[in-house]
């Protein structure tokens, strides 16, 4: 399972990839997924709204995950 980082989850991770089936178990679903970031990076847990793209299309907390998904996490976003 590929994670795409964007804005400033890129700068609280260090790296615009990680790659989760590296080390065994994937997160089952988006929720779960932001459970292990937050868990992982507790800096997550600060951001007001983020939003997940699982292959391309927005996905709830509830959408199931595979091992082949390509996951986009997109934080909140300003300007003008």
């Amino acid at each position: 399972m590929e994670v795409l980082l964007f804005g400033i989850a890129k700068d609280i991770v260090g790296k615009t990839v990680i790659h989760l089936d590296e080390g065994g178990e994937v997160p089952a679903s988006v929720s779960e997924l932001k459970e292990q970031l937050i868990s992982s990076y507790p800096e997550f847990a600060k951001l007001s709204s983020l939003a997940i793209a699982v292959n391309s299309e927005y996905a709830t907390d509830n959408v199931s995950l595979g091992k082949g998904d390509e996951i986009a996490i997109i934080p909140p976003v300003s300007g003008g």
